[in-house]
């Protein structure tokens, strides 16, 4: 039978075995099990029982792990914040979610203490002594509150349950090929999809987990060198900038089996400048609300279909649905549905949304992603934007994805982004952020845009800025450039 708590096992099965890297120091997977008794022994002195959440405030560090793995000892449900939001939106988070009890990691106590006066630092975390007798704790029961990334409207926070995560790190593992000897480098923020996108299932098989704080280029890539990961695994703006580290040319990078790009679609380029240093490549793809790895993709088909996302994961069912409801056909975009074990219970308080996010169609229950995506004749995957993105110019469908590849293309090109605003001649039109590596002329991009896409889809604005907005997993915020917009244009 599967249990919530394999930590346990794994620990009696591999006791002296590397499991975690931090700040110079390893632990063993016994170390990370004890940890987890003294973090619910801590909680339960603190008052915490099964279904209450707790906060955690921090850079990345072994304290996700710790409340992450106590949590089949007490039930409680581990509520990581976004460290890179402002106070005024982190209290909204927290009014929201009401934890029981608030940690902060070094650089948050005062944050954290105008959320919560009683907050308390990390280290208290691991003061607890006697571990609790263990919670009565099952697959559907909630193990995270993980907030997604919306910016507009009510905070909704996805509940995930134990099944979500014991079953998304066996069909990793399964579909990626993991073993116990990889290693990868956590550098993506733990409060988002780093816990469950590799770090649960290489630790579920008995591998290696680094722990980076905060990703810095340099000190990544001195990473990779020293602990020679097997695995890299980052958000593209990310391989962007490790391309442009100094030393990376020289890297020596041939233990590397792969690299995977999560979070948005890859640029070609930067695809490419790691194949040209035999780092084979391929592209992720997952949400928050669906077990984070939804598709796979054998590396050798990656590298011929390298915009495909490949096919679902085992246990993992996918439709196109069309406006109108019926089934998109071959090479036609519709709304991505998924269904199978690694959806989420729900949005924690939120019974609008979870009317909107779930489609029951009389024998399965239907997860709405929201993107939009088409397949070709041999049932691989392409993700072409959000569906909110997607605008319509002069009656044309444009999806940014396709512009945005389009602008990547072009060697100046750093970063770029589009998105639709109004026109009162076709509706909507096309706006280009671009972020360049040299000086260029606005109408020299478009020219080349029209060498290459049709004239209708060719942005009629292009906006070049010193970089663009991020989100704390590293995506780049295309409301904030639409805010951007009609703040200085309107919007009509």
């Amino acid at each position: 039978m599967l249990e919530p708590n394999w930590l346990e096992r794994l620990a009696g099965y591999h006791p002296r075995r590397q499991a975690v890297w931090f700040r110079g120091e390893w632990l063993t997977y016994a170390e990370l099990y004890q940890r987890a008794q003294r973090a619910a022994a801590a909680l339960r002195d603190l008052g915490v029982g099964k279904g209450d959440r707790v906060g955690l405030l921090a850079w990345n560090h072994p304290a996700y792990l710790d409340l992450l793995f106590a949590g089949p000892l007490l039930g409680h449900i581990l509520t990581p914040f976004n460290h890179r939001l402002s106070l005024a939106e982190l209290r909204t988070l927290y009014d929201y979610a009401e934890p029981r009890v608030l940690f902060y990691g070094e650089g948050f106590q005062e944050m954290a203490q105008a959320l919560d006066p009683k907050a308390l630092p990390l280290e208290v975390i691991q003061e607890g002594e006697e571990a609790p007798e263990e919670t009565q704790v099952d697959l559907e029961d909630p193990a995270l509150l993980l907030f997604t990334g919306g910016t507009t409207g009510l905070p909704k926070g996805a509940l995930i349950p134990y099944r979500q995560l014991l079953v998304n790190a066996i069909q990793t593992a399964f579909a990626w090929g993991l073993s116990r000897e990889d290693r990868y480098i956590v550098a993506t923020p733990m409060f988002h999809a780093a816990l469950n996108a590799l770090a649960t299932p290489l630790l579920y098989l008995g591998g290696s987990v680094v722990i980076q704080e905060r990703f810095r280029p340099e000190e990544y890539l001195e990473l990779v060198v020293t602990y020679r990961p097997t695995i890299l695994f980052l958000v593209p703006t990310m391989f962007q900038m490790l391309l442009e580290t100094p030393g990376f040319a020289e890297a020596d990078l041939s233990f590397v089996r792969f690299a995977i790009s999560g979070g948005a679609p890859c640029p070609a380029p930067v695809r490419e400048a790691f194949q040209r240093k035999g780092v084979r490549f391929k592209q992720g793809y997952g949400l928050t609300e669906c077990g984070v790895n939804c598709f796979t993709l054998e590396l050798e088909e990656a590298e011929v279909y390298p915009e495909s996302v490949g096919r679902p994961m085992p246990h993992l069912r996918a439709r196109l649905v069309r406006e109108d409801g019926e089934e998109a056909p071959v090479g036609e975009a519709g709304e991505l549905w998924l269904s199978g074990s690694v959806v989420m219970k729900g949005y924690f308080q939120r019974p609008e949304e979870n009317a909107k996010a779930f489609v029951y169609d009389g024998e399965r229950l239907w997860l709405r992603t929201g993107d939009l995506a088409y397949q070709d004749a041999e049932g691989r995957f392409y993700i072409v934007g959000r569906r909110k993105e997607m605008f319509i110019s002069g009656g044309e469908n444009i999806y940014p994805v396709e512009v945005e590849r389009a602008l990547y293309d072009h060697p100046a090109v750093r970063e770029a982004a589009v998105v639709g605003v109004p026109d009162p001649k076709w509706g909507e039109v096309g706006v280009a952020f671009v972020a360049l590596k040299e000086p260029l002329e606005a109408d020299v991009l478009r020219a080349f845009l029209r060498e290459r896409l049709a004239g209708y889809k060719v942005p009629k604005h292009i906006v070049l800025l010193p970089e663009l907005p991020k989100s704390g997993p590293g995506k780049v915020q295309k409301e904030a450039l639409k805010r951007m917009w009609e703040a200085e244009h309107g919007q009509a």
